[in-house]
């Protein structure tokens, strides 16, 4: 059994949230584990997962942790990586810069036509970005837990780069959709230029969340974005969206289409990118993602003071 296999076979949403996020046990699902943030920010397994763990070692074969496909964050060892530092639903290991992930407070800002006429000081941000019609702004919503971006039956009407700031301390961009079906094709690989702009000169970008829709095969063109990104050096991180849904009931489920995706994109990556998998409509890698977002926010504070 591979890691992907492993995330969706024993990691379903979450059930609850109280203080921490509550999941089904790892291996055995009649068991519960809490997943807790201690009082200094950082992030450890509470004790009940590690006695889950032992519980479960007798009835489930031990995993073997593919540490090569995983995401390192800066201050940890490959080596010194165990399965219980691994994010459920991705292959994000959860290091020293991990943090505070909740969201206080949530505002919009300002919507930009023009990547220099974007908010000027120096909180970092996120941009979010995806092709039209991938749930961009459910996400946003889910994240923030408030309706805030723009949802529409109509894909492509983000027009504008929108601004908001989470916490009063960073963030979260919200970038036009590429690839809305009535546009040509060149169009559809080539974003408007302001959007480029925005990538190529935002010194303040930690990093780009590229959401990839789960319920269909791999696309041709969140391919060419992630290449385009890649080829930039912006760094990134694959959400996977809509984990909870298959297509007309009879098409290829989301860990065939996750695992498609990242075989062709590992022919162009040395080191793997960072995913996680996500359901706007369960709660699924919510509280990860944004745990996430915390150890890269906290990294580039570091680094940049």
């Amino acid at each position: 059994m591979g890691l992907l296999d492993h995330c969706v076979a024993h990691y379903p949403q979450p059930f609850g949230r109280l203080m921490c996020s509550i999941w089904a046990c790892p291996f055995c699902p009649s068991a519960v584990v809490d997943l807790c943030l201690i009082s200094n920010g950082r992030f450890k397994f509470s004790k009940s997962f590690a006695i889950s763990r032992r519980a479960a070692s007798s009835v489930a074969p031990p995993l073997k942790l593919e540490k090569e496909a995983l995401f390192v964050p800066p201050g940890v060892a490959k080596e010194e990586v165990t399965i219980n530092m691994v994010l459920p639903g991705s292959n994000i290991v959860v290091g020293p810069y991990a943090g505070d992930a909740q969201i206080k407070q949530a505002q919009f800002v300002k919507s930009s036509s023009r990547a220099k006429d974007c908010p000027k000081d120096d909180r970092p941000e996120f941009a979010i970005i995806g092709r039209s019609n991938v749930g961009k702004s459910s996400l946003i919503n889910a994240l923030v837990r408030q309706d805030m971006a723009l949802t529409s039956k109509k894909p492509g009407k983000t027009q504008l780069i929108n601004h908001f700031l989470i916490n009063k301390s960073w963030y979260m961009v919200d970038l036009p959709g590429y690839g809305f079906a009535h546009a040509s094709e060149s169009a559809r690989i080539d974003w408007s230029s302001f959007t480029k702009g925005y990538f190529l000169n935002r010194d303040t970008l930690v990093a780009v969340m590229l959401l990839v829709d789960a319920s269909i095969p791999p696309q041709r063109i969140d391919l060419d974005c992630a290449n385009w990104l890649g080829r930039n050096n912006i760094g990134m991180t694959f959400v996977f969206t809509k984990c909870d849904k298959t297509k007309g009931g009879k098409g290829t489920r989301p860990v065939d289409n996750i695992r498609q995706f990242q075989e062709l994109i590992g022919k162009c990556y040395g080191e793997p990118p960072p995913w996680v998998m996500t359901s706007s409509v369960t709660g699924l890698g919510r509280d990860e993602l944004l745990l996430h977002m915390s150890q890269l926010r906290n990294y580039w504070d570091n680094e940049a003071s």
